[in-house]
């Protein structure tokens, strides 16, 4: 779980200067959805980061699947543009060498897991890569706030344990199944879970989804429209460290095997 700190703390991490009194302030706890105002002034023309509250989580590293809540506005006339609460999904970074953009490795890596961070940059440099392009200008400033859920090693698994795989007798009639029963925090209604899991379709049972060949772990909310209602049923109330069986039926069944890895409670 997260200590949520309020957004007292306010500290520079790169140089970009800016016209005085051009810092946005950003209101709201970790957690939840930023209240961002934007000033009258000029933005500058070069990357700002600034830490707007320390989380005490495991910092991130080089090399990790980092997993945060984000929301991207224009800085003219502050009008939202894509924000990760909206649809309840943390978007997935994954630091293994493949093409991100230098702002967001500044923002994002070496910071503790429960951190709030803010990035103010001419769109050309701040898009990441789950950020769509439409109607943007390379010369339009964005402002960007991270809610750094955590950092994950690619191949995080549950210690001490084999990958998962589906078991032999589950069909996708059956309630799920707690295959390993977990000592960590209690998963809540409503909170993000980070898990690995494995998908099969049915009566096949072939391996169609991996999140272990796929790039590591991802976070997902326990509601409705967020995560497969599936999902939602069968993790909520479970413990991290947990493996659940969970058949899915419908038109397309699927067996799905979940690792969770983590819990994060919302705000």
């Amino acid at each position: 779980m997260r200590l949520f700190w309020p957004a007292l703390l306010m500290l520079a991490t790169t140089c970009g200067v800016a016209e005085e009194g051009t810092q946005p302030v950003v209101t709201g706890r970790f957690g939840s959805k930023p209240n961002v105002s934007i000033p009258m002034g000029q933005p500058g023309r070069t990357p700002r980061i600034t830490v707007l509250s320390m989380g005490s989580g495991r910092r991130t590293v080089p090399g990790d699947v980092v997993l945060a809540d984000v929301d991207i506005r224009r800085w003219s006339g502050n009008r939202p543009y894509l924000s990760t609460w909206d649809g309840n999904q943390p978007t997935t970074v994954v630091f293994d060498g493949r093409q991100v953009s230098e702002t967001w490795r500044q923002a994002l890596i070496g910071r503790p897991a429960g951190s709030r961070v803010m990035l103010v940059s001419p769109a050309g440099e701040a898009t990441g890569p789950n950020v769509p392009l439409g109607g943007l200008s390379p010369a339009d400033t964005l402002v960007l706030v991270f809610d750094i859920l955590g950092g994950y090693p690619p191949d995080a698994r549950l210690v001490g344990r084999a990958l998962p795989v589906v078991p032999a007798d589950l069909t996708p009639s059956e309630p799920p199944r707690t295959l390993i029963d977990g000592s960590g925090p209690r998963v809540e209604a409503g909170a993000k879970v980070v898990v690995q899991y494995v998908a099969a379709s049915w009566p096949s049972r072939t391996v169609v989804d991996s999140s272990y060949r796929r790039g590591g772990p991802s976070a997902y909310t326990l509601e409705a429209g967020a995560a497969p209602m599936s999902w939602v049923k069968a993790l909520t109330g479970q413990h991290v460290g947990s493996r659940v069986a969970v058949p899915s039926p419908g038109e397309l069944p699927m067996l799905y095997v979940i690792d969770i890895l983590d819990t994060i409670t919302s705000a």
